[in-house]
């Protein structure tokens, strides 16, 4: 049999994929502008890629382009916000019902190594640090759902949200909760305990406070947070 052929990535998709990095863990604050030429200097790429990946994210609700003002970063008021985390509960609360009995033994180390990494990065490491190991403990939970749908919704649904960095973790005992729910879902989920895993997942989605959107930008050549 022919080795199989690995399909080129997408360099659209990947420029797509940093910027919303970024704008994840809190890099490209809520509500901050986006000039077209830092990015393009940023992700080293080409000033119609940034354009077009940034209109793709504009289709997501992940940046939103004024007319004559440029691209920023969505920003989303409380109410709008309490509503997406509504849904968030709704899907994710689905899911987690899914997963239960799906994870076998090395799974379960695996995400309490994850869920350990996470609390040493709460105590010693810095707010990235913090995002990624949430992230990827995030990922390996999600892994043990078996619906794909039910998955790329989920994803896509975090994405048009502002990040934990910025909105909750900053805030005195936050990220020591978040850990302690890490915890609680893997155990829960060790021990079956679908009521139990299903209010952790619940839990841990949780009201925040909004940054403030920033102002419209002027047109001085400057920084990462300016029109373009």
């Amino acid at each position: 049999m022919p080795p199989r052929m690995t399909k080129p990535a997408d360099p659209l998709l990947l420029l797509e994929t940093a910027i919303a990095a970024d704008i994840h863990n809190g890099a490209l604050p809520s509500g901050s502008w986006l000039k077209q030429i830092v990015l393009q200097k940023r992700y080293g790429c080409s000033r119609g890629d940034v354009r077009r990946a940034l209109d793709r994210l504009a289709a997501q609700r992940l940046v939103v382009q004024l007319p004559n003002c440029g691209y920023r970063v969505h920003g989303l008021d409380t109410a709008r916000l309490d509503e997406l985390r509504q849904v968030r509960r709704i899907l994710e609360g689905a899911a987690a019902e899914l997963m239960l009995g799906r994870a076998d033994a090395a799974a379960l180390e695996r995400l309490r190594q994850l869920a350990g990494a996470f609390s040493r990065a709460v105590q010693h490491g810095t707010l990235l640090d913090q995002h990624e190991a949430n992230q990827a403990f995030h990922a390996a939970l999600l892994a043990l759902c078996p619906n794909a749908e039910l998955v790329r919704l989920i994803r896509e649904l975090r994405l048009r949200m502002p990040s934990a960095v910025v909105t909750q973790w900053p805030e005195a005992g936050w990220a020591e909760e978040s850990a302690r729910q890490h915890h609680a879902m893997v155990e829960a989920l060790a021990a079956e305990n679908g009521t139990a895993f299903r209010a952790a997942v619940c839990a841990h989605i949780r009201s925040a406070a909004v940054p403030a959107a920033a102002a419209p930008p002027s047109r001085r050549r400057g920084g990462l947070v300016a029109a373009g």
